[in-house]
């Protein structure tokens, strides 16, 4: 359900908080996806977990992909709900519009998130998307995604950093704007970066869907707090109840500085492993 911004971290803590009658606080348990094992460092070698050279195992993202499969799972509810928010910006472009609709996904995944949308919608054709992926086993299925729905000339796929500026220097300004698996990965100083950063991928009135999960301390609050301090506003947040994950949706509501795109940036580093939602 979507929450107002004005609601303070806590008074949005307050909700899931239960106190037990010895006083202590504790947290109900919400579900998200459960790790393959191998997949925590302390347990890879121990179990054989992990790919590398002459490792016939599929990587550690790759498992933790396969929840997608499950169309009950909680991953699967979040690509739902992000799916959406694509087809309300695609349906939302002006027949006017001039040039193609550009997106520009990082982090992309298998890019279910755009591929899966692109390939159904009616201005699909009009799409030109850039998705970039660094794992070398996502990024070919990504591929092998978009040609067989029939996209591989509207959905062009990057293997590389995507934390990298230099990837999307001619694919923006973007129309649409996908962080998606970013923010619950990267530290609080390079996730304020990037959203400071994102007016240079975007026009006035571009659009951004970002995930990130509301494990204690929630720093969803955060998130939008940085959206606004950016000159986003605030189109729609989706918080269901019992999940941990959120999806946002920004609109820029400002002109983006002059050279507020820098292809020399480096973003972020990417530092989580999978064990929490992103």
């Amino acid at each position: 359900m979507a929450r107002s911004m004005g609601r303070s971290m806590g008074r949005w803590m307050g909700r899931w908080r239960i106190r037990s009658w010895a006083g202590a606080v504790t947290w109900p348990t919400l579900r998200w996806v459960v790790m393959a094992p191998g997949d925590h460092p302390e347990t890879a070698e121990a179990t054989g977990g992990g790919s590398g050279p002459g490792s016939a195992a599929p990587s550690h993202w790759v498992r933790w992909h396969e929840s997608y499969e499950d169309p009950a799972s909680p991953l699967s509810l979040r690509l739902r709900l992000v799916q959406s928010m694509v087809r309300d910006v695609l349906d939302s472009v002006p027949p006017e519009h001039p040039g193609p609709i550009r997106i520009v996904s990082l982090c992309a995944g298998q890019g279910r998130d755009v591929i899966d949308v692109v390939s159904t919608h009616p201005r699909g054709s009009d799409v030109s998307a850039l998705l970039v992926e660094l794992d070398p086993e996502l990024a070919p299925s990504a591929r092998d995604r978009a040609a067989a729905a029939g996209v591989a000339d509207q959905v062009r796929i990057v293997e590389g950093d995507a934390s990298l500026c230099r990837w999307y220097q001619d694919s923006v300004p973007a129309d649409l704007v996908l962080v998606c698996g970013v923010f619950g990965n990267i530290s609080r100083s390079d996730l304020t970066r990037t959203i400071q950063a994102l007016p240079g991928f975007c026009w006035m009135g571009s659009e951004v869907i970002w995930t990130r999960h509301r494990r204690p301390p929630d720093a969803t609050p955060f998130v939008r707090a940085q959206f606004a301090d950016a000159g986003f506003e605030e189109v729609a947040f989706e918080a269901p109840d019992g999940y941990v994950l959120a999806v946002g949706r920004h609109r820029l509501v400002a002109e983006p500085p002059a050279g507020a795109f820098d292809p020399e940036a480096k973003l972020f580093d990417f530092v989580g492993d999978g064990a929490l939602p992103a």
